[in-house]
Order: structure tokens, then C-alpha cells, then sequence
């Protein structure tokens, strides 16, 4: 199941509207820098803002901006020819996109979705590149946030390689809980099972299969406030033995 999008000319909240210099120094990638550095910025930026379920791009266009997220919430997709999606992460205010496309010159590698209402500063690549290359700091941040991306990504790849469905989905679960007041950790709200499945590389029919085990064998229970999980240590460990298991 994937959820039906809107194209970005549908809908839309904001189109095509100046981002004023206040607005821009709101957004954190641009807080250390003062107005002089911004100004080349705030000439070029513009607002957009989108609707829940909205496409805010495609994998595949050749747009050149790079996009800050100041409100709402943004999914990252990959999708195969035949229709399968893997959901790669959520962008929220402050994260950043179309940075790689920007520095390569190459298509978009994913497709950007709204989950809520969302608004977004995006600059064209020529001013942003002009503006990270000519400011170290600003280079420094620019490499950090891909630093992390590779290191995010490594990480996701190697669980797909090597764990098992079900150490698959519990750290899926640790790294989408927070701690619960009273022990353990909550996950809130709980995903359905399909979305679940598009981030591990699985069925929804093994999803929910595998969390009626983990609900059998104590390691979740659902609440009103979310799916708890009571011994998040003993799904930590299911994940550790996991990368020893000879095979998926």
C-alpha cells in the first residue's frame, strides 16, 4: 500500500513567494551566518508550501534547488519500476534536501513527499553552492550533514543485509521509540504495518505476523498512547545476535 500523491502544481499553500531575510535566518543551517553572507541568499529564496499528500518533487526531475524544511513534515521515498516503495527517512523542520542533486548536477535520487502541511525556503543550486564554497563554516555544516547521511545510510544497508526480519524490525522500533514514563519505551504514534514493512524490505503480512510473536514473547503491548516496548533490552539483544545469524 502507498499512499496516493498529489502533484506539486496541486493543492499548493504557497507558491512562488519571496523569503525574506528574517525568514531565512530562522532556518538553521543559516543562524551562525550574519545578513552581509545572506543577502545573495535572501535575493534568490523563495517560499513554497505543500498539502498532506502532496509530491513536493520526483525521483528522476532535474531540479536544482536545495530545500529547507521550516514547517511540517517530509517522507523520502525510493520506489522500483514495478511499484515497490521502500520509505527511506522523515524530514522535519530544519532538515535539508536536494543538497546532492545540487552538488552532482545529476537527477533527483528520491521522491519527497508531504506528510503534513509543510512549507519550504528553496534555493536555486547556483547561489546555494556559490554561497556553501565561498563560506568555510557553511562548507564544514554542508559536509557534516552528508557525513551523517552516509553513515545513516551504511547503517540501514547493513541491516539489510545481514539481519533477519524480525532484528530487522526491533531496531526499526528502538530507533523510532522514546522513553516511557514508568520504564521501557514507547513507540507514538505507531506506523501501520505497511509502513513498517516498506522500511525494512518486507511484507505486511510479516510484520504483522512477527510483532503478534513479539506481543506473545512480551516485547511490545499496545497502549492507548502507542506500541510500548516493556524490555527494550531484550530487542537490543535480538538485534546484536542477529548480525551473528549464519543466514536471513
Amino acid at each position: 500500500m502507498t499512499m496516493r500523491l498529489r502533484r506539486p502544481a496541486e493543492a499548493a499553500l504557497w507558491v512562488d513567494e519571496p523569503c525574506p531575510m528574517d525568514d531565512l535566518t530562522r532556518i538553521p543551517f543559516f543562524r551562525p551566518f550574519d545578513r552581509a553572507a545572506l543577502e545573495p541568499l535572501a535575493a534568490v529564496a523563495r517560499w513554497q508550501g505543500f498539502s498532506a499528500g502532496q509530491a513536493v518533487l520526483e525521483a528522476g526531475d532535474r531540479s536544482r534547488e536545495v530545500s529547507f524544511v521550516a514547517e511540517g513534515e517530509l517522507r523520502a521515498v525510493s520506489r522500483s519500476s514495478g511499484g515497490h516503495e521502500m520509505i527511506l527517512n522523515e524530514l522535519r523542520p530544519g532538515g535539508i534536501f536536494g543538497e546532492i542533486a545540487a552538488i552532482d548536477g545529476g537527477h533527483r535520487s528520491v521522491s519527497i513527499v508531504a506528510l503534513t502541511r509543510a512549507r519550504i525556503c528553496t534555493v536555486a543550486a547556483a547561489p546555494f553552492m556559490a554561497f556553501a564554497l565561498s563560506t568555510p563554516e557553511a562548507s564544514h555544516h554542508l559536509m557534516r550533514s552528508l557525513a551523517a547521511l552516509v553513515r545513516e545510510k551504511d547503517e540501514r544497508l547493513l541491516e539489510l543485509a545481514v539481519l533477519p526480519v524480525r532484528a530487522r524490525l526491533a531496531a526499526l522500533l528502538l530507533r523510532l521509540s522514546r522513553p516511557r514514563e514508568g520504564g521501557g519505551r514507547i513507540v507514538s504514534p505507531p506506523p501501520p504495518h505497511h509502513e513498517l514493512a516498506s522500511r525494512i524490505g518486507t511484507r505486511r503480512e510479516v510484520v504483522s505476523r512477527t510483532l503478534s510473536a513479539m506481543h506473545r514473547a512480551g516485547l511490545t503491548e499496545m497502549s492507548r498512547g502507542g506500541l510500548v516496548l516493556p524490555r527494550p533490552e531484550r530487542l537490543e539483544t535480538e538485534v546484536e545476535a542477529g548480525y551473528g545469524a549464519p543466514d536471513r
